[in-house]
């Protein structure tokens, strides 16, 4: 199993120390960095400079936001950081949520399914360098009766394939990115409950008459390290009442569903009404803490290096770090203490 580095979103403060701390991943041999994008800082712009700070460690986006770009500029941005990046670029692409895809950027959440697949068809015929013609539901290349043409990308990637992933959480967009991606970019992933990615997974891999051998199971999970467990919990409690309570509408929040499939219903419910009545500590209050324990990697070295063993059997292949804290010395502890926990588990 490899680790991966997720920078979250740029612009929080923490910049400078951003960019230290995917020095260090990279100097400690971790596989990839990540960064995000939501409506603040965009992603694209923050792996070139993290690119260009670095010498092994791939860069790949999580995510990338389906309604942000038309196909073909994604295709052109991956061209170019890989190109730039010497081979190290990763394309991680996500449908973002209604609130941010039609008050952000005016594209309406319809079809979600069927958007990404056809813009990952585009992606992968612009990449491929062939001319680029294409006639769907949502885009016609080129467009009829005026003067656009056939055209192919001018830039020539260093890799013939870069690696998709997308990042899923319902069932049915599970399945399509077994089925049309390398990888999956997951969030509050659980050993324990495993079966609630990887039925979909494995069921979109076999549509496409594969497994789940070569894929990419790339859950972002916390890491706290320390001797107090419950503190640390304590300290991941905001962030996943955000995402539970507050990430889209009481309607459509992706998160909010999985908590509920994990078996936390009556949390879930109170986390949302608490944090959309604006009642920020009573939602992260509301957290339960075996469901921060169980998607996290908390602790010692000895007992992350026991969680980091569960992920493992799960099938996880890439599992990627977001440390807790705010400081640098207590991100670079995170990123260190997670490289002697996989070498304790046998797993490096």
């Amino acid at each position: 199993m490899r680790l991966g580095i997720n920078l979250g979103y740029w612009g929080l403060g923490m910049d400078a120390d951003n960019i230290a701390v995917a020095q260090e991943a990279d100097r400690l041999g971790y596989a990839v960095c990540w960064a995000a994008e939501a409506y603040g800082s965009d992603a694209a712009t923050v792996l070139s400079f993290v690119a260009a700070k670095t010498e092994r460690i791939d860069v790949g986006s999580a995510i990338f936001q389906i309604p942000a770009r038309t196909p073909a500029m994604t295709a052109m941005t991956a061209a170019t950081l890989d190109t730039l990046s010497g081979g190290r670029f990763r394309l991680g692409l996500g449908v973002s949520g209604p609130q941010v895809s039609e008050g952000w950027y005016g594209v309406r959440f319809d079809k979600p399914l069927a958007r990404t697949r056809e813009y990952v068809e585009i992606i992968r015929k612009a990449m491929s360098r062939e001319r680029l013609v294409h006639e769907g539901a949502n885009w016609t290349l080129p467009l009829p009766g005026g003067p656009g043409k056939p055209i192919k990308l001018t830039v020539h990637p260093v890799r013939e394939h870069i690696p998709l992933y997308i990042a899923a959480i319902g069932p049915k967009n599970l399945e399509l990115t077994g089925e049309i991606a390398d990888g999956w970019l997951g969030i509050f992933f659980s050993p324990e409950h495993a079966s609630l990615s990887l039925d979909a997974l494995t069921a979109g891999r076999a549509k496409a008459g594969r497994t789940l051998e070569g894929f990419d199971l790339c859950p972002t999970v916390n890491i706290a390290v320390g001797e107090d467990v419950e503190a640390a919990v304590d300290g991941l409690r905001s962030y996943a009442a955000l995402y539970i309570g507050g990430m889209g509408s009481k309607e459509k929040n992706f998160y909010n569903q999985l908590t509920r499939r994990m078996g936390y219903e009556q949390a879930a419910d109170e986390i949302q009404e608490k944090y959309l009545a604006k009642d920020y500590a009573g939602a992260a209050a509301a957290v339960p803490h075996d469901l921060i324990d169980a998607t996290s990697l908390i602790g010692d070295t000895a007992r992350i290096a026991d969680r980091m063993q569960a992920y493992a059997d799960a099938g996880v292949t890439t599992l990627t770090l977001a440390p807790s804290g705010f400081t640098l010395e207590e991100r670079v502890r995170a990123l260190r203490t997670g490289v002697e926990a996989l070498e304790r588990a046998g797993l490096a």
